[in-house]
């Protein structure tokens, strides 16, 4: 009942509230030039700092479903649900240089999105437009697992109804209040909440590891019972250390993972948002601090375990939420009212990234779609107020997730998206350092890679789903005598990279006609100050849509 949570929702209420009134005077923080413009609102006007980068990029990359999937998964299977700890510590050389060349040819040119960079370096819209559903699609559902650990949350303190409508209405109400202020701020409302956000996490888990180890017995309790757990249980799992078959799952899901991290249009637009070369490289020299944060947040699951949490019912007859799992430990673990600031630091983890992810979605949209191919005079104005309106239909669509579907399959979709955003690295990543590609190589790339991760996961079979039931392929499939798995995301992206590599080798023998490429090599290098290449205009972008022989 709620009434037992009554201190709980208090202080989660009170949180809450502060942050929405801060994501409203955003609008005002930084004196925005013109807020009527994408580099404005979407994109925090290209100015923000070290500081603020650190805390924008950390808040959108872990997010509140972190907070609890994390956890939750090492409940329920043990060591393999640390495989986001490594690929949270591998991605920030892979991306340092990367990230650098985006962010100073994005600066020349006025690119607010990475399907703009792609319709700049190959001169072909189709491939831009593939770019930007891609991004798309990968983001819906990852928007609508940031409600699930709202969800989570509210359950936990008993505030549900017995209708669908009751029982998601503090959801929609939050997600009201997260619409407003991200149409009215834009980039800077996270930007600036995510200071409240991190520093709430950051003291929550903090105390978790300190306080929980010591009502626990200790760590060696921890793992004991931890241990125990899984040896007793009629399906083991792999327990506190990796069974042999899974461990190529576990390499080549922490290695997809960490390349197909910062390929979601939200990582890159908090990147783009940055002032200059030199905060990306300070920030990617720092962010592992949440990789940190991220190992503790993970041992939360052992603790849940040696607590003798029991997770809540689930959607369907007989299931249970493994999202609970985190909430629950706290409600039993901490007083009242500091189980109530950990309650904030979830909701309040959900909204950062929600907002960015949302932003990213309605930039693409408006950019490489609308602008592309539905109203190619639109000016500045034009362009932010579509892009407003989008990212409010992108919170529907994703609230829709959830009120009117089981929620395990945002969390499917999510899996996904991963496999799908991954058949952008060719183009995107890639691109940044080579023209060498044939655009319609990479398009065909992109369809075979697509194509058989889409077979792939189609193959994915569990006791409660025959198709789309994760991302572990068995590798007996492809008639290898083996019990293992790998990650589907990492075959996709091969067979497009091989795809692209043969067909572009055939083009090139044939000298089928290819694009231009609307950027010089010094673009790559080009940092705060330096000249745009058609400065004056609203959008410096258009220039690169023009054709270059």
């Amino acid at each position: 009942m709620w009434r037992d949570h009554l201190t709980e929702i208090i202080i989660f209420t009170i949180l809450f509230l502060l942050v929405s009134a801060m994501g409203f005077v955003a609008a005002r923080w930084r004196a925005p030039r013109d807020m009527a413009h994408l580099d404005e609102w979407g994109l925090g006007g290209r100015s923000f700092g070290g500081w603020i980068t650190w805390f924008l990029v950390g808040g959108d990359l872990y997010t509140a479903y972190t907070f609890v999937a994390v956890p939750a998964l090492i409940f329920g299977a043990g060591a393999m649900g640390f495989f986001a700890v490594p690929y949270t510590i591998v991605i920030y050389p892979l991306v340092f240089l990367v990230l650098c060349r985006l962010w100073s040819v994005s600066h020349r040119h006025g690119f607010v999105t990475p399907a703009d960079f792609v319709r700049s370096r190959f001169d072909s819209p189709v491939l831009a437009l593939l770019v930007a559903i891609t991004g798309i699609v990968a983001t819906m559902p990852y928007i609508a697992l940031q409600l699930v650990g709202i969800e989570a949350v509210l359950k936990t303190m008993g505030v549900t109804g017995d209708s669908a409508v009751a029982r998601h209405l503090p959801i929609i109400i939050a997600f009201a209040i997260l619409a407003a202020y991200t149409y009215q701020s834009g980039l800077r409302a996270p930007a600036l909440i995510a200071f409240v956000k991190d520093s709430l996490i950051y003291i929550v888990i903090l105390v978790a590891v300190f306080y929980l180890p010591y009502k626990l017995g200790g760590w060696g309790s921890i793992f004991d019972a931890a241990d125990a757990k899984f040896k007793a249980s009629p399906s083991p799992a792999d327990g506190i250390l990796l069974g042999a078959n899974n461990q190529l799952q576990y390499i080549t899901l922490a290695f997809g993972s960490a390349l197909a991290l910062f390929l979601y249009p939200h990582s890159l637009t908090g990147v783009l948002a940055s002032r200059n070369r030199d905060v990306i490289k300070r920030n990617m020299s720092a962010l592992p601090a949440y990789s940190l944060l991220l190992g503790l947040i993970a041992l939360l699951g052992y603790m849940a375990i040696a607590a003798e949490v029991k997770p809540l019912p689930g959607a369907t007859a007989g299931s249970v939420d493994g999202n609970t799992v985190v909430p629950l430990l706290f409600d039993q673990m901490f007083p009242d009212w500091f189980a109530g600031v950990a309650y904030a630091a979830i909701g309040i983890g959900a909204l950062v990234p929600a907002a960015i992810m949302s932003i990213a979605a309605a930039n693409l949209f408006t950019r490489n779609i609308y602008k592309e191919y539905l109203k190619r005079d639109a000016s500045a104005a034009q362009e932010a107020q579509v892009s407003k309106v989008t990212s409010l239909l992108v919170k529907v669509g994703a609230l829709a997730f959830i009120i009117f579907l089981n929620p395990q399959y945002a969390i499917d979709l999510q899996l996904i998206g991963g496999v799908i955003i991954l058949q952008t690295l060719p183009a995107v990543a890639l691109g940044l350092y080579t023209r060498w590609f044939h655009r319609s190589a990479l398009i065909a790339g992109w369809v075979a890679g697509m194509g058989m991760g889409m077979w792939m996961l189609y193959q994915v079979s569990s006791p409660a789903r025959a198709h789309f039931a994760g991302s572990a392929f068995p590798l007996s499939k492809f008639g290898f005598d083996t019990p293992k798995t790998i990650y589907v995301g990492i075959v996709a992206v091969l067979v497009n990279l091989v795809v692209a590599a043969l067909l572009t080798l055939v083009l090139r023998a044939t000298k089928v006609a290819d694009g231009g490429d609307a950027t010089s090599p010094d673009d790559y290098f080009a940092d705060e100050g330096d000249p745009r290449v058609t400065p004056g205009t609203e959008s410096d972008a258009d220039s690169a849509r023009e054709p270059v022989a």
